[in-house]
């Protein structure tokens, strides 16, 4: 099997006693894009740093290209780790026009090949008639589509991108964040983005890690992430959903309060053992002929969509999504049935 672009080994920092990055372990083929998704102070950026050598791991080792650029004994410069940094604030030189901010990492190369190669980048990222212009005349997503060609005209072996959508319009990050990727994928870069934002992770990523107090919570797809969370905190992360309460009756059957749900229960789990199912929007599917017609409480109009919550008990809820022209009113019933192809179950915390 092909050794990892990038490997990080029982990764841990500190500041003080203050523990940032817990014991971190993660590995990234070449091509792929990685995402550090959580919470502000969750240790996402301290661990990007340390993979860009800003920062010196307290232990661990950091693997790129299978060759050690930081352990015990050492500590590559981030100048010599062969590594692209996209920031928060794109850093491009006010002074500069766009051709010569995309060429300024290309000094080792001749004019004519730093000339053809700040071409074929703005061609790429389809800015191809305004490379005489400065950054102060172009709009936030046309300035990091320039930082991001300025951090791949070297075509670097890890390009690493740090909140890089956080200062631009909600509506435009997610649209960004998938032609980022596109472009980062066309030329074969290698990449971790960190990001709050579960949307642009899954827009880019091939593989997203989740963390939480500077714990690695799961590193996985984005598919897997959403449809099967190893723990209550990634399931009440990632997406929307409930935890809907349950009972073990046997190994394959939970009973709960929309029915009898069946799903492989949690290891130890017997007979009675009380467990939370993960219920998404998804899994609810809206059906006027269902015998269970449950009351609706809340709604959301997103356009071409409602996103209702509806009443299974006293105690607990559930959301159902609909196509927008499925208009109903609040304290009026909405007929439900389970769709569960991706049973999540876990033993409840007592």
């Amino acid at each position: 099997m092909t050794k990892p672009l990038l490997q990080l080994n029982d990764i841990y920092l500190s500041y003080g006693s203050h523990a940032v990055v817990q014991h971190i372990d993660l590995e990234l083929q070449e091509g792929d894009i990685g995402c550090l998704l959580g919470s502000s102070g969750c240790g996402k950026t301290t661990l990007l740093r340390s993979i860009a050598g800003f920062e010196k791991p307290d232990q661990g080792q950091i693997r790129i290209r299978d060759k050690i650029v930081c352990d015990s004994t050492t500590n590559t410069p981030p100048e010599q780790r062969n590594i692209g940094m996209v920031f928060q604030d794109f850093a491009l030189f006010p002074h500069l026009n766009i051709k010569k901010n995309i060429a300024f990492g290309l000094s080792k190369l001749s004019n004519t090949a730093t000339e053809q190669r700040v071409n074929e980048l703005l061609k790429m990222i389809g800015l191809a008639e305004i490379g005489h212009k400065y950054p102060h005349q172009l709009s936030g997503g046309q300035q990091q589509r320039i930082a991001l060609a300025r951090a791949l005209a070297p075509k670097p072996d890890l390009l690493l991108l740090d909140e890089p959508f956080s200062s631009l319009d909600v509506e435009l990050r997610e649209q960004l964040a998938t032609e980022v990727g596109k472009i980062i994928k066309h030329e074969g870069i290698t990449a971790i983005l960190v990001t709050h934002d579960q949307n642009e992770a899954f827009a880019m990523a091939d593989k997203v890690g989740l963390l939480h107090q500077g714990k690695m919570i799961q590193w996985d797809t984005p598919y897997n992430l959403y449809h099967q969370p190893t723990t209550h905190y990634a399931a009440n992360f990632i997406g929307q959903g409930v935890m809907l309460p349950g009972q073990v009756l046997n190994e394959q059957t939970i009973k709960t309060a929309l029915g009898n749900i069946q799903g492989k229960v949690p290891s130890g789990c017997k007979e009675s053992c009380p467990v939370d199912i993960l219920i998404r929007p998804d899994d609810i599917i809206h059906d006027n002929d269902s015998q269970h017609q449950l009351e609706i409480i809340d709604k959301v109009f997103r356009g071409a969509e409602f996103l209702y919550t509806l009443k299974v008990d006293d105690n607990n809820n559930v959301l159902c999504i609909t196509p927008s022209h499925h208009d109903y009113p609040l304290n009026g019933k909405l007929g439900i049935t389970l769709d569960m192809s991706h049973v999540v179950v876990f033993k409840r915390k007592i």
